[in-house]
């Protein structure tokens, strides 16, 4: 601990910088090219790097040759490297035409949104959107946004803001001024002034802009594609009415997947009261796959992939809800698809997905109905066993792969799509240029018997420790219980920047996925409901008793806990429930009294259904209702926390407002408890501005340091 202490906020914000600064994969997209006796691919990746000296993200692109066996074509026989990486500035959207690989970038410059179409030549043709005032400004988040070309490549589809009238007013007044004050719903936290999107339509022959009429008014539209005939279009649309709920992380609002034709013409092709996402066709223009889930209940769910047989309007279940995850088994689908994920021959769909404590890469067959893992899981040399697949794209059957694990940052890795009952020989592109002499593994947790749920009996759960391999003068290393937010996401065995931070500067790390994690079944979320604040507490405690149990070289008395939102949630549980057990708490945007959060968050549907109550647009509070959500908050505990406390929070958070922060800040501060509050004006639930997440680690460094 004697190194531990004397450490200084320079080598903490050193450390910090080399692990934030690692690059990320963003993208990647394939490119098939033939030559007399050779075949090629091109493989280009789009990348993200944080800057502390700008305080921004930087994304540039890399692009690798690849050159097949001649007698082998799904045999890589030669990589060329990539030349230097190119910078791109200001692009919030790109899309590759399916034929001549035309590029296609929405790109911000000052305030104006330009669309440039890019051949191999150079700018091709460039309009300018803001200036043809058709629409406001182009969605490019995940939830609504893309580019789609059609086959003909002469148009493209993006999703855009209806366009603000200026028009006269019935009463002769301009509607600006008569109705500026109205109040305009949104999606909700990330999506901000993100209201009522419109599907467009750019003619690159003609340059004009259209909205396409006929989406229903109900209806906010988005993940919009072409049908094959390039003569309509499918798309996802969210119902608003009788008001928005918040979108980002929620896999359970209202939707359906709809068709909607040149003159107009709508036509719904998914059942009712469903959520649907990421409709996706296949090569030979047959088949739509998408996900659908059930709307309310847990915010995050596992899902069902169907298909929609274009041709037959028939629609079946490809893969269905799984309700328990098997031991080394396929544990359900619970992740967005890639734009790009079908095989070349339309009978495989390729997908990642979270997998217990791994997230894995998986392959469907759609004859069979069978889910095989292509995650290359037998490597001997373990410095080189990933945790983490994340499925980038598939094109012409190359996969593009992110591997990562949390002594490994991601590693870009290919892969052509084996043949039945062959295992895929994976090349990797690029290494990362640094790695972590880090030690990691993955713990299978059974509840005590007194803590099984009797609705879900006989559920496990999981965590991984992640700790340097060589302690500090052989001392006992302080452990930091890193706690998932949601409650239904996941903590992966992969690379995660503030784990390895805390690894590097001595610290041991175990990160919890408590039961009602992602990776683990339906039932396993399920059993969280009605449950928070004691089933996931004594997860998160019976986990690190397991640790304390498994390691010896760990040190019980210097223990702190971390997290955000659920897991900030879970931290001041763990103190206040457990006030002997832990000596710091570090909390960024913890939700502290989910009584006075119901009427200030953007889903207070997951207000009322996380303490196990039915929720329904309509729904008025009770004083029972408000009873069991004050029971279940960590503010009950306050007057029992002897642990100090750090506070993180988010001016602008939507999800859970700061307040519930202020409100623990204030039942400490009333104590002489010892608390200190960081506020971060313009950041939200997330926290993730550059400027705020280097804020956040050295203080909450600093803090450990000073109190364990």
């Amino acid at each position: 601990m004697e190194a531990l202490s004397g450490m200084e906020a320079n080598q903490i914000t050193r450390v910090y910088g080399e692990v934030s600064s690692l690059p990320a994969l963003l993208s990647a997209d394939v490119r098939e090219e033939l030559h007399p006796g050779v075949q090629m691919y091109t493989v280009t990746a789009g990348w993200s790097q944080t800057d502390l000296v700008r305080g921004s993200r930087l994304c540039f692109s890399q692009r690798w040759t690849l050159i097949t066996d001649a007698n082998d074509h799904k045999s890589i026989r030669t990589v060329i490297p990539p030349g230097p990486c190119v910078p791109a500035s200001g692009e919030l959207l790109i899309g590759l035409s399916p034929i001549r690989g035309l590029r296609a970038v929405v790109r911000d410059m000052g305030g104006q949104q330009l669309l440039e179409i890019w051949d191999p030549c150079g700018l091709r043709k460039c309009l300018n959107l803001t200036a043809l005032n058709k629409h406001g400004r182009v969605y490019d988040d995940v939830q609504f946004g893309g580019l789609s070309w059609s086959q003909c490549e002469n148009k493209l589809l993006y999703v855009a803001e209806k366009r603000k009238s200026t028009a006269e007013g019935y009463d002769g007044e301009f509607a600006w001024g008569k109705d500026r004050s109205v109040y305009c719903e949104d999606w909700g936290e990330a999506l901000t002034n993100k209201s009522t999107p419109m599907i467009c339509e750019v003619n690159l022959q003609s340059g004009t802009v259209s909205v396409l009429p006929g989406v229903p008014p109900d209806v906010s539209p988005g993940q919009a594609l072409w049908a094959p005939s390039g003569q309509s279009v499918f798309f996802v649309g969210w119902y608003h009415e009788p008001f928005r709920l918040g979108l980002k992380f929620c896999s359970n609002r209202r939707s359906a997947l709809f068709q909607l034709d040149k003159d107009g013409h709508c036509e719904c092709l998914s059942g009712d009261s469903l959520s649907v996402s990421c409709p996706r066709l296949s090569p030979d223009g047959s088949t739509l796959v998408y996900l659908q889930g059930q709307v309310f209940g847990p915010h995050n769910q596992c899902l069902s992939l169907q298909q929609l047989d274009l041709k037959g309007r028939t629609t079946s279940t490809l893969i269905d809800v799984v309700s328990r995850a098997q031991t080394d088994g396929f544990a359900g689908v619970y992740e967005a698809l890639p734009s790009c994920c079908w095989s070349a021959d339309s009978q495989r769909v390729v997908f990642s997905s979270a997998c217990r404590n791994q997230r894995g890469l998986f392959m469907v067959d759609r004859r069979s109905k069978t889910v095989s893992s292509l995650s290359d899981t037998g490597l001997s040399d373990t410095s080189e066993v990933y945790g983490g697949w994340k499925l980038l794209t598939i094109q012409k059957d190359l996969m593009v792969v992110c591997c990562s694990s949390p002594s490994s940052p991601p590693t870009l890795r290919v892969g052509f799509l084996p043949s039945k009952g062959e295992a895929v020989t994976w090349q990797t592109l690029q290494k990362p240029v640094l790695t972590f002499d880090f030690h990691w593994t993955a713990l299978d947790i059974e509840p005590s018997p007194e803590e099984d749920n009797t609705h879900h009996p006989g559920l496990h759960f999981g965590a991984v420790l992640v700790k340097p391999s060589r302690p500090v003068r052989e001392a006992k290393t302080p452990l930091v219980v890193f706690i998932h937010g949601g409650p239904h996401s996941q903590f992966a065995a992969e690379w995660n920047c503030t784990t390895a931070g805390l690894a590097a500067l001595g610290f041991a790390v175990l990160m919890v996925n408590y039961r009602g994690s992602t990776g683990f079944g339906q039932d396993s979320i399920l059993s969280l409901l009605g449950q928070i604040g004691s089933q996931d507490v004594k997860d998160v405690q019976r986990a690190v008793l397991t640790a304390l149990q498994k390691d010896v070289t760990l040190d019980a008395k210097r223990m702190a806990v971390i997290g955000g939102s659920h897991g900030g949630f879970l931290s001041c549980h763990l103190v206040g429930q457990y006030p002997d057990f832990y000596k710091a708490c570090a909390a960024r945007n913890p939700v502290i009294n989910a009584a006075t959060l119901l009427g200030t968050s953007d889903i207070v549907d997951w207000r009322y259904t996380s303490v196990g109550l039915q929720y329904s647009y309509g729904q008025i509070p009770t004083a029972d209702a408000l009873t069991a959500m004050l029971e279940k908050s960590p503010i009950t505990h306050a007057a029992q926390i002897k642990a100090p406390v750090l506070l993180m929070l988010g001016g602008r958070d939507r999800r859970v407002s700061p307040h519930q922060g202020l409100e623990l800040y204030k039942a400490l501060k009333s104590r002489a408890s010892p608390v200190r509050l960081l506020w971060f004006p313009e950041d939200g639930h997330s926290l993730s501005r550059v400027d705020t997440q280097a804020d956040c680690f050295l203080n909450m460094v600093l803090w450990l340091l000073q109190h364990l």
